[in-house]
């Protein structure tokens, strides 16, 4: 079983009863209007007062106004156990509607009662008026007993080797725009783990000390060459278009890397409207992430959950496999239940491989799949809430709580 991680939104929060409560309502007022709903219309409807929001086309939004997705509430996946989350979504555009993407900053608090474990990130995707410029922002902080499984494609889950550090993540970009949907841009990178400690006993194989020489602590610092196009308008819940980001990332000492060494991530998505009558959207996501040129830290190696959004192999928990190469590819068919927007639906397929330590060879493949449905939080920004479910080898899958699309 597992529960996997954050696009512009936020992954991994479980508000089960809050939103069941809100479902079975929204169904009873709501289900038999044609007009567009959300959240916000459920709950002024049980109260008897009429709370409006702007349509993403009308002329009364203005530049600078923030719609936002709040959710807080009691959640669970297999890393953290129980935990309590506060998640909340900002959406806003900084430019006219006409000519402007929406600009998002995604944010939640978490913490584990079981392992004690502290989750908060602050992710942006910010759009200048007239999309000029592109501003990309991940910031983190993890206190994070967890597990870890090994390197390459035939580690197993009984290999599992309790493990805990601190991680302090910070990610910035500029990127310009060049022309049409292309955009360019340098950023830098900084990924601190400390207080690494084993916590396996004779039993498990202590795979992160072995390969990182049991230091306590390792610092991967570089800088960043991103090309994007992204045609997407709204990176909550693309309704059609596409999106190609190729990057960069190239460490040094000099900056206070622990060792040289460098990696590419090509990451691919695009969308198709199947009708002009319906929402309903088929999306491709291929994820593709290497390195190389000297020796990349543990937890910097590329794995799946570890990707910006923490969205790669939703079935599988997070690290479940790592290796100096990864790639992945994804389909999701999302679907309309309600006339009136406020319930969808959607199906996925995905596969990953991670490549063999140390011979780098792609041997075996792992698959996932699932459904999943979506309840309408915001109708401006289009932000959903998700309750997914997915499965994949060696029994592993579960429940996925998450706001906004996961790609």
């Amino acid at each position: 079983m597992a529960v996997s991680g954050h696009n512009t939104c936020i992954r991994n929060c479980c508000h089960f009863p809050f939103v069941i409560f809100l479902i079975v309502s929204g169904l009873n007022i709501r289900a038999q209007q044609v007009e567009q709903k959300d959240i916000v219309d459920v709950v002024s409807g049980m109260f008897h007062k009429k709370i409006t929001l702007p349509q993403p086309d009308s002329l009364k939004i203005k530049p600078g106004k923030v719609y936002y997705a709040f959710l807080p509430g009691v959640g669970y996946k297999l890393v953290t156990s129980v935990t309590a989350v506060a998640s909340i979504n900002a959406s806003f555009y900084l430019g006219k509607i006409s000519n402007t993407y929406l600009s998002s900053i995604t944010t939640y608090s978490e913490y584990s009662f079981v392992y004690h474990q502290i989750i908060i990130p602050v992710v942006s995707n910010i759009w200048s008026e007239g999309n000029n410029y592109n501003f990309l922002g991940d910031l983190r902080y993890y206190q994070y007993p967890s597990y870890t499984y090994g390197l390459g494609g035939y580690s197993s889950l009984a290999n599992a080797d309790p493990v805990s550090y601190s991680y302090l993540r910070v990610y910035q970009e500029a990127l310009k725009h060049i022309s049409n949907d292309f955009y360019a841009g340098v950023g830098y990178n900084l990924d601190y783990h400390y207080n690494i400690s084993d916590q396996g006993d004779g039993d498990h194989v202590q795979f992160e000390q072995s390969y990182n020489g049991n230091t306590p602590k390792t610092v991967s610092s570089g800088l960043v060459l991103h090309f994007l196009f992204d045609a997407r308008k709204n990176v909550n819940n693309p309704p059609r278009g596409y999106y190609a980001s190729l990057t960069f990332r190239s460490n040094f000492t000099w900056l206070g890397s622990d060792n040289n060494w460098e990696s590419a991530i090509l990451d691919f998505r695009k969308y198709f409207k199947l009708s002009k009558n319906s929402d309903n959207i088929l999306a491709f996501w291929s994820y593709n992430w290497f390195s190389f040129g000297g020796k990349v830290p543990y937890f910097d190696l590329p794995s799946n959950g570890w990707d910006t959004y923490s969205d790669l192999a939703r079935e599988y928990i997070q690290g479940r496999l790592r290796g100096n190469n990864l790639i992945y590819l994804e389909s999701e068919y999302r679907f309309g239940i309600t006339r009136n927007g406020l319930l969808g639906g959607v199906v996925f397929v995905n596969a990953q491989s991670v490549s063999d330590y140390p011979d780098n060879r792609f041997q075996t493949i792992f698959p996932g799949a699932g459904a999943g449905l979506r309840i309408k939080i915001n109708t401006l920004s289009r932000a959903n809430f998700g309750i997914d479910y997915g499965f994949g080898n060696e029994g592993s899958g579960g429940l996925f709580f998450h706001l906004c699309e996961v790609f």
